[in-house]
């Protein structure tokens, strides 16, 4: 499968966005209406990864806008976050969809390793361009790419890793999967759990924008999964 290559003279978000949004590295984008990239503050302390965008990103061109949006920004409000200070992205950056049988309803499909691997260069690059401190990975797919695929969310929650890249990570659950959840009292539990973990990260960080620091760039740190100091 080919691999995307981000242009090297893109060297700033914007550049970066503007170079992504015509991307064929991967099959996926014969069938998205739109590339969506990361948004947020651009020298955000935190960057929140998920998998890839849903119908509504899809069609709006905007991360975490639909239903699990909407649950993240209510965490982040009950975190003590402003979602316009930290940066909120996907490893895989079109929408991948099966239609349901009988109805013209798209369905949400998981991103198979070799179109993450295919779209793994512009999150590289953004992950270099933004140099956060701390990393959320929201559910198993982020999780497997930033720190490997033996990773598991319910093992290494509530846990201070860090990525290749020495960047202290945070693992948890994809705010889809809240919504799933059908119980209301076990929905709400789970609603605070998640607020707890995205707390815990933010005490882990400088929570705002930081100035430039060319000295600072991922890249060398502890290895894969290694507990964070």
């Amino acid at each position: 499968m080919p691999t995307a290559k981000p242009p090297e003279e893109a060297t700033t978000l914007d550049a970066l966005r503007r170079a992504a949004a015509s991307c064929t590295g991967c099959d996926l984008y014969k069938r998205a209406t739109q590339t969506v990239f990361g948004e947020g503050n651009p020298r955000a302390s935190i960057m929140l990864i998920g998998e890839q965008p849903g119908h509504e990103e899809d069609l709006a061109g905007r991360p975490f806008v639909g239903p699990a949006g909407r649950l993240l920004d209510k965490a982040l409000v009950q975190a003590g976050l402003d979602r316009r200070h930290v940066y909120i992205t996907n490893i895989v950056k079109h929408f991948k969809w099966k239609e349901k049988e009988g109805g013209k309803r798209r369905i949400h499909e998981k991103p198979g390793r070799g179109e993450i691997e295919a779209c793994r260069p512009w999150f590289d690059k953004e992950l270099w361009l933004v140099q956060p401190e701390v990393l959320v990975c929201l559910g198993a797919t982020a999780a497997a790419a930033i720190l490997g695929p033996a990773v598991r969310v319910g093992t290494a929650r509530g846990r201070a890793l860090s990525s290749p890249q020495g960047i202290r990570t945070f693992v948890t659950v994809h705010p889809s999967a809240i919504l799933r959840i059908p119980e209301d009292a076990e929905r709400a539990a789970e609603m605070g759990r998640f607020v707890a973990d995205l707390r815990r990260a933010s005490s882990r960080s400088g929570k705002a924008a930081r100035p430039s620091s060319p000295s600072r760039r991922p890249g060398s740190g502890s290895s894969k999964g290694a507990p964070a100091r």
